[in-house]
């Protein structure tokens, strides 16, 4: 934040009592007075319980109300809450050391916070640095001279970034191709079983497609999404709210980004379904939340209906667990995120060539400086899967989603000669490698996509070492005259085929001990 920005409304002094009526910067309006502030700004939700800093004397928190109305009258919602979730942290550090109520934050207090910040939380006192030095700057007591001498004459460790992308930190990093793929597959499993909402089921697929804040897409509206024909041909594109960048309310600026068919044709259906929904409710329904609350709460005007940028992420994380999907590289159910999907768009942008300024306007950055990390990070992701590797990893990937069974009678359609799997390329002799258990006509690449298909039967005698032989020998000509990203188009499936393999040899070696 710019500390030198003048003060727009509210200009406190050490004796001014506090307004009676506060507007944010975003047009929310507040109480200063109260106890607790609770309202929603845009689509974000501020509490602030001055409970949580009752070690304060009565007129430091005074001066602290006053500083946090500076701050919502001139930040964004999340940088108030940040910023009083920060003081909070230093305030309870404080009180562990003094018998009384704190009346001042001297230098002595701030030297003996920062050597007590290690770790994960070693760069809380240069988030709140900024704070403190307007704490001062707006000549209220609380912060001492010395205090603010301090702040300027210190060394601050920043937050260290792009950690999780450079290591690809299996909990906060981005995900591999393998488990981004998994949670695709397992996400349109379930949609198809009706696990899924269908809100819920465009939201994912948004956040895999676009990588963009859980507050740009708990600000989109109805009228967001929209479609043109161009030479017989529909090209579909929505419009995302700039919500971080330095503006009033999170929809005063809008991006347009395009949307392949396969997302574009089902939201724009599904936004119309929306639009028909909010009709009664709604002066104008174009305006109507794009991914409506389940249940009414309070919401600020202009967003009426919309979820907080929090509950959407809680949903959104909600729904992707109960798909259980599983990594390849722990074996441990994933921890899955929208921060992670966005890394993920942005270490696949880098894989893909695209430099800083591109991925900056990808990930609807302002500027490069938390981006290259991304592009850094880009030898550390290539990866060689081998056969060895393949079987290492294979149960804990959990890529094959059909039943392995013995022969063609206990296929499902034993008795339809059409449902056999083969592939002449991969095995001369023309046996089959399974049988497929669906009924209707499937429009995927056999027999490749069959390993990862809850409708795939292998047989227990099918060719599956053939069938690995040739995925990794495609693998190792693409990495030779393509890139690894194109190398690792089959991955999963290479996964998929080993843990057949797996299967097949636990069957036989079962077998001969039953036999035995």
């Amino acid at each position: 934040m710019n500390l030198d920005m003048p003060v727009v409304v509210y200009k406190p002094s050490t004796t001014a009592s506090l307004p009676a009526i506060v507007r944010t910067r975003g047009g929310a309006t507040l109480d200063p007075s109260a106890d607790v502030w609770s309202y929603r700004d845009g689509v974000t939700r501020v509490l602030i319980d001055f409970a949580n800093t009752h070690a304060l004397s009565a007129q430091m928190q005074h001066a602290l109300k006053a500083v946090l109305i500076w701050y919502a009258e001139n930040s964004s919602p999340s940088h108030l809450v940040n910023m009083y979730s920060r003081i909070q942290h230093l305030v309870r550090f404080l009180a562990t050391n003094r018998p009384t109520l704190i009346e001042n934050i001297t230098a002595i207090d701030l030297l003996n916070y920062k050597s007590s910040l290690t770790g994960d939380v070693a760069w809380y006192l240069t988030n709140l640095s900024g704070f403190l030095t307007r704490w001062h700057r707006l000549a209220l007591k609380g912060v001492t001279d010395d205090a603010f001498a301090a702040l300027e004459a210190l060394r601050l460790r920043g937050n260290a970034k792009g950690v999780a992308v450079m290591t690809m930190d299996p909990i906060l990093g981005p995900f591999t191709s393998i488990e981004q793929e998994q949670i695709q597959s397992a996400l349109n499993q379930a949609f198809a079983n009706g696990m899924v909402s269908e809100g819920s089921y465009l939201l994912a697929w948004l956040f895999m497609a676009l990588g963009q804040r859980p507050a740009q897409y708990a600000a989109l509206k109805v009228c967001d999404i929209s479609a043109v024909l161009v030479d017989g041909e529909t090209h579909y594109t929505l419009k995302v709210p700039r919500v971080k960048q330095r503006n009033a309310e999170p929809r005063s600026q809008l991006k347009e980004r395009p949307l392949i068919p396969l997302l574009g044709k089902p939201l724009l259906e599904y936004a119309q379904r929306i639009r028909q929904q909010f009709g009664s409710l709604l002066p104008d329904p174009g305006y109507a939340p794009l991914f409506p609350m389940s249940r009414v709460r309070k919401w600020a005007l202009g967003y009426e209906f919309h979820q907080t940028a929090e509950l959407l992420s809680q949903n959104l994380a909600r729904t992707l667990e109960q798909l259980e999907v599983r990594s390849e590289r722990t074996g441990d159910r994933l921890n899955i995120s929208p921060i992670r999907f966005r890394r993920t768009f942005g270490t696949r942008a880098a894989q893909e060539g695209h430099g800083e300024l591109v991925i900056a306007e990808l990930l609807d950055h302002t500027d490069t400086q938390n981006v290259g990390v991304y592009v850094a990070a880009v030898p550390e992701i290539a990866a060689r899967i081998d056969r060895a590797v393949a079987m290492q990893m294979a149960p804990l990937a959990q890529a094959f989603k059909g039943i392995l069974i013995k022969n063609e009678s206990e296929a499902i359609r034993g008795n339809d000669p059409s449902s056999r799997i083969l592939d002449p390329r991969i095995d001369r002799s023309m046996k089959p490698m399974g049988s497929c258990g669906q009924h209707s006509f499937c429009s995927f690449n056999a027999p490749l996509a069959c390993y990862t298909c809850n409708n795939f039967q292998p047989w227990l005698d099918g060719p599956h070492e053939a069938v690995l032989s040739h995925l990794l020998e495609k693998r190792e000509q693409l990495l030779a005259t393509t890139d690894q990203r194109m190398a690792a188009v089959n991955d999963r499936t290479v996964l998929a085929v080993a843990e057949v393999i797996q299967l097949c040899r636990e069957a036989q070696e079962q077998s001969e001990a039953n036999h035995g």
